[in-house]
């Protein structure tokens, strides 16, 4: 059984990034699927627990992003991992193509205006990734967002956008919100798997259309925008952490374990008392009292 190292899953600032290096499959940190919800209830505990620290100081945001291929898992992380989180101090915010509105402002703005409040969490699932991810495959979708004199030259489309990202994470983790990013790393074999799997489960049906078919024969164009992005967007400050996927259940304890460590190394208490706020509550529960 295999003990989970946050450190093992992340990409360091600098480095260049070969996802054919980065394993999809890795042994599993728990024994049976007994061992499995044990462990995951462990977590879930610890992060209730810190969560409520979180709130209760109030001087931090946690942002966590999560980004991946199709059927990946990046709903049923967020469902199993968040479960024992209060509801009232977290929120989760999915994105899928920008509206008419969102298209006339910069390509932050709409996620930009979601970010947690300190003492909250906040989730994306996706997010303004998107932006340097899905439109580097699909570069016609960059006439509908009307850029001013868009560069000739893609590489300096994106060596912007990857810069505007690093900025404003940067700012985030300067004011206090401490963001960790999830890339969920599955096979290509595996989500032909998990496709088949929605074909053939009615109840799985809703989760499956064409479009997902069609974006498969652009894999290889995926892996390589991922690899440019992590590459260029993962800092000391916001960083991405590459998470084997095609074991649902091993990546949701890896994501939980990342989360955790995240929390606790914020070293947080509960706010202390001052004396004259001690005799206050003193005196009030002696009118109580009476």
């Amino acid at each position: 059984m295999m003990r989970i190292k946050s450190k093992d899953f992340r990409v360091r600032e600098g480095n260049e990034v070969d996802l054919e290096r980065w394993p999809t499959l890795v042994d599993r940190v728990y024994d049976s699927t007994e061992q499995y919800q044990h462990l995951l209830g462990e977590h879930i505990a610890q992060l209730s627990a810190q969560q409520e620290l979180l709130y209760a100081s109030n001087r931090y945001a946690i942002l966590l992003i999560f980004q991946a291929m199709d059927a990946a898992g990046k709903d049923g992380a967020i469902k199993h991992v968040m479960s024992g989180v209060n509801p009232q101090g977290c929120q989760v915010f999915s994105y899928k193509h920008p509206s008419a509105t969102e298209l006339q402002h910069d390509f932050l703005w709409r996620t930009t205006r979601d970010l947690p409040e300190r003492g909250r969490i906040g989730i994306f699932n996706r997010s303004y990734y998107e932006e340097v991810l899905i439109l580097r495959v699909h570069r016609e979708l960059l006439i509908g967002e009307g850029l001013a004199d868009a560069p000739r030259d893609d590489r300096m489309i994106w060596h912007d956008r990857y810069r505007s990202i690093a900025n404003l994470e940067r700012h985030l983790h300067a004011n206090g919100t401490r963001i960790v990013k999830f890339f969920l790393h599955l096979s290509k074999d595996e989500q032909r798997k998990r496709f088949l799997d929605r074909i053939d489960q009615p109840e799985k049906n809703w989760k499956f259309s064409l479009a997902d078919i069609a974006e498969r024969k652009f894999w290889k164009h995926y892996m390589k925008a991922y690899e440019q992005c992590l590459a260029a967007t993962s800092t000391k400050d916001a960083p991405w952490y590459i998470v084997p996927a095609d074991d649902k259940e091993n990546a949701r304890l890896i994501v939980s374990r990342i989360v955790l460590d995240t929390l606790m190394e914020l070293k947080m208490t509960f706010p202390k008392m001052s004396a004259k706020r001690r005799q206050e509550l003193l005196s009030i529960r002696k009118r109580l009292a009476k």
